[in-house]
């Protein structure tokens, strides 16, 4: 039997991938390693009064030790970690707490509150962040006004205030995307494992807990996955609140410092290393999550 393919059966499988294959090509590799060119040089003045004009040095791993011994870049790190210590738990848990109540069998008009809780996801992040800024500032928020009225005090852009802020700001905007697929994925348990935990006396806290949570673990790790990799590319919120507080900084966060050095420095080889440095803390994060969800899945 001739299993032999001829020329235009070989060639149709390459033409359908070689789309994919250019994009990633060209959004993805290209762009990564252009950074990693860049951060090998750096931009210096020809003559000492800077009369010349500028050339490009090599300077080797120069810019990546310049970053890792910076202190505000060590700041933004610590500000990050502490964003999400808050954000993370709020956001996930928060967005878990929604579907489980939406998908309860007491639930009524469950298509009206998927709708409202995701809302705040249609929102610009950007938009959402000066909305935000608003409500924070004295003066203009009535929140602020409210809690007055009870005799509450709180700085919400205040340093022991801010990255608590920020963490809401991102937690409103998320939670309700993260609750459609964490409803679309209790969606997918079988309505017969439901009924037997029902046939063996089991309320419906016991069952969202024991049975619906257990069975979509796939789905509550690849959320805390992305969740985590956002998390630490944090920019909006300190960016837009920073003309309103002065506890935010021009290097605030990670993204905050690579901003200030590209576009405020003029210092791409700088930013080009610490954008690969936070690269690979990303990358990090994805690998010990993963491994953590992977063994939660297997207990």
């Amino acid at each position: 039997m001739n299993t032999r393919l001829g020329r235009g059966q070989r060639t149709t499988p390459v033409l359908f991938v070689a789309p994919f294959f250019i994009l990633f090509i060209a959004t993805l590799v290209a762009p990564i390693g252009y950074s990693l060119w860049m951060s090998l040089f750096r931009e210096q003045a020809t003559s000492g009064l800077g009369f010349g004009g500028t050339e490009t040095v090599f300077v080797g791993a120069d810019n990546y030790l310049r970053a890792l011994g910076d202190a505000s870049f060590h700041r933004g790190f610590l500000h990050i970690a502490l964003y999400c210590l808050i954000y993370i738990p709020v956001m996930v848990g928060g967005a878990l707490a929604l579907a489980l109540l939406v998908d309860s069998a007491m639930a009524r008009a469950k298509k009206f509150f998927q709708l409202a809780y995701f809302l705040p996801h249609a929102v610009p992040g950007l938009i959402a962040a000066i909305i935000w800024g608003f409500l924070y500032t004295p003066g203009l928020s009535p929140v602020i006004d409210l809690l007055r009225t009870v005799g509450v005090e709180w700085d919400f852009l205040g340093p022991d205030g801010v990255v608590l802020s920020m963490a809401n700001a991102a937690a409103w905007q998320w939670i309700g995307y993260n609750m459609v697929i964490f409803y679309a994925a209790l969606q997918a348990v079988p309505k017969e494992t439901l009924e037997a935990a029902t046939v063996d006396g089991a309320g419906q806290l016991r069952t969202a807990l024991a049975v619906k949570l257990p069975m979509i673990r796939s789905s509550v790790v690849l959320t805390m996955l992305f969740t985590a990799v956002g998390a630490i590319q944090l920019f909006n919120e300190p960016e837009v609140l920073r003309s309103r507080s002065s506890a935010i900084s021009q290097d605030w966060s990670p993204v905050m410092y690579i901003y200030q050095a590209a576009f405020t420095e003029h210092d791409y080889g700088l930013a080009a290393a610490a954008s690969l440095l936070l690269a690979l803390l990303g990358a990090a994060l994805s690998f010990v999550i993963t491994k953590l969800g992977t063994r939660w899945k297997e207990v």
